[in-house]
Order: structure tokens, then sequence, then C-alpha cells
């Protein structure tokens, strides 16, 4: 998908949709496809509201959204007026009933989606309607012009293209089973621990990485292969010698991602993350966006909830916006 550079001042005008007519026919014909294999079941209200990575985009935005308008509210955890849209945002999905579904894309681990849409600052809110992008509108604005938008939304769901949203199931919620882990992954977990403590780090690696194949949000096992990974990208370097490239070559990138990695594995956890932030600030392209990814990595080895993470994704977005 290629969005158009758009202007995200105010509420967007709807009426302004590019190729109506063919996105029309194809949303018609996707319905009709899930006419012919049963339809669409009903979802649970909890189920209105998603998280979406650029993997799941195609999938979650795209094809969904020729059913039903599809909301994308960009956000950061450091960004705090959207900490006071997205819960707004998840209320209404709720209450619309069904009328749009809420995707959620975190910015800071998927740049990629940030860039295709033109986001030059978060929150901000756009709309995906039979493949067509739309900008809604950027920041906290009122519930009341939130509302008019998302009616606006609609309307131009149904009319031009024909989407009536999705069936949602009340008591979908109550009367499923409370969640269970997707397997039983105590063996796979000490396998790893067992292989650290043999110092088979991509035997821990690939324990780790078994269980995330089942179970992708496991908490224990994202740690655990933050961490091994880490450790076997700096098993066999030599300290010296890669401190005194950082030293020498501070607008080598590679250098300094290397460093930043002893860094965190010597504890000195605010020196890595100020390295890759000011190695972020001074570059662009492919190289910022390695010194960006690798310092997502990195805060992913401390924890989300560890105050120094926090600081370090505020450093990030003062750099990178």
């Amino acid at each position: 998908m290629q969005p158009r550079n758009m202007s995200m001042s105010g509420v967007v005008d709807l009426a302004a949709v590019k190729a109506a007519g063919e996105a029309k026919a194809k949303a018609e014909q996707v319905r009709a496809e899930a006419a012919r294999q049963g339809g669409s079941a009903a979802v649970s209200p909890s189920a209105l509201v998603i998280d979406v990575d650029e993997a799941g985009f195609e999938r979650e935005v795209l094809q969904r959204s020729a059913e039903v308008p599809v909301v994308l509210d960009f956000w950061a955890e450091w960004c705090e007026p959207c900490k006071q849209l997205g819960p707004l945002l998840e209320r209404l999905a709720v209450e619309y009933n069904g009328r749009f579904l809420l995707a959620k894309i975190d910015v800071d681990a998927n740049q990629m989606l940030m860039q295709q849409f033109g986001i030059q600052g978060i929150p901000a809110v756009f709309a995906v309607v039979a493949g067509q992008a739309l900008p809604l509108f950027q920041g906290a604005v009122p519930e009341a012009q939130i509302r008019e938008t998302l009616d606006q939304l609609i309307q131009i769901g149904e009319e031009r293209f024909g989407l009536t949203g999705i069936v949602v199931d009340a008591d979908a919620d109550e009367a499923a089973p409370a969640a269970q882990p997707a397997g039983p992954y105590d063996a796979l977990l000490e396998a790893a621990l067992t292989a650290l403590d043999a110092g088979d780090l991509g035997g821990a690696v690939q324990a780790y990485k078994n269980v995330l194949a089942d179970d992708p949000a496991h908490p224990e096992a994202k740690l655990g292969l933050a961490q091994a990974e880490l450790l076997q990208r700096v098993q066999d370097l030599d300290p010296g010698v890669v401190r005194k490239n950082a030293a020498d070559n501070p607008a080598d990138v590679v250098a300094q991602i290397a460093a930043a990695d002893l860094d965190l594995v010597g504890g000195h956890v605010q020196d890595a993350f100020g390295r890759l932030v000011e190695t972020v600030r001074r570059t662009a392209g492919e190289d910022r966006d390695a010194a960006r990814l690798r310092l997502l990595e990195l805060f992913e080895v401390i924890g989300a909830d560890d105050p120094r993470v926090t600081a370090g994704r505020q450093a990030l977005a003062r750099v990178l916006f």
C-alpha cells in the first residue's frame, strides 16, 4: 500500500475519496467471496480493538477494510496525548458496535508504516475504507469532533462502498472461556535456561523462538530471547577493539551499535541508550533505521517498566520528531 501524502489539518473531507468506483468493486468482490465461504462470523466487543504491525497490516487492515472502515490510531508509549486519545477511541469502537474497527499501531515498532503515511507527529488518526487511506485528525481533539468524523466515515463507507460493518456478539466475551496458554512451555523455557548455563547461546535462542512461534506475546520468552541474542552478538567481540573503533569513528553506525551492545552487557544502560539516540540523531536512511531498531531491541532487554527505558523512548522521540 502506498498512501498519498495528505494534509492532516482539521477533519478530512471524506468526499475526496480517490478511485471510489474501483475500490467499491473490489470491496464487493471480497464480500462476495466471504459470502461464498459462509460469511463473516460475529466477533466479540473486545475484537473491535486490535494491535497491528507491519507484518499483519495487509491482512488486518487492508483486507478487513473491504467489510468495515478501519480506523488507525498511531501512538507510542511515551506520548502523553496518546494516553488520552487511545482509551477514548477504544470506548467509541465498542459503543459504535461494529460500525468501524480500531487498529492501534505503535510507531516505535512500526516506523515503516509511520513513514508511508507521512506522519510528522502523534497521535495521528487515519482510516482505511475499501483499501483507500484517509487522514482523519492529529492530536487529542474533542470527543464531539471525533464522533462527527466517525459518523462521516461510516456514512461514506455505506454510501460509496456498501460497507455495513461487522456483526458483534455482545455475549461472546462473557461466554468465552478464560484464555489459556497456547501450550505447555515449561520444558522449552527450562531448555533455554539450561543452554544459557552451558554457554550454548544458539540453543537458548532457538528454544525461546520455539515458544514465541506458538505464543508471540509470551513475556518471559520475549525477554529471554532479547537477552540471549544480545549475549550471542557480543560473545566474540574484543571490547578494546570495539571501543577504540567507536571512539575513532563516531559516524560509523556499525561501530556505535557494537559499542552500545557492550555498554549494555557491562551494565552501562544509560550509556548504551544515549549512544544510540545520538547515532539516530546524526544519521539518516538505512543507517538511522539500523541504530533505531537496535535501540528498540535493547529496550526489550531491559523491559518496558524500567524508568531508563521510558527516558530512552522520550529521548528517541525528540530526535525522531
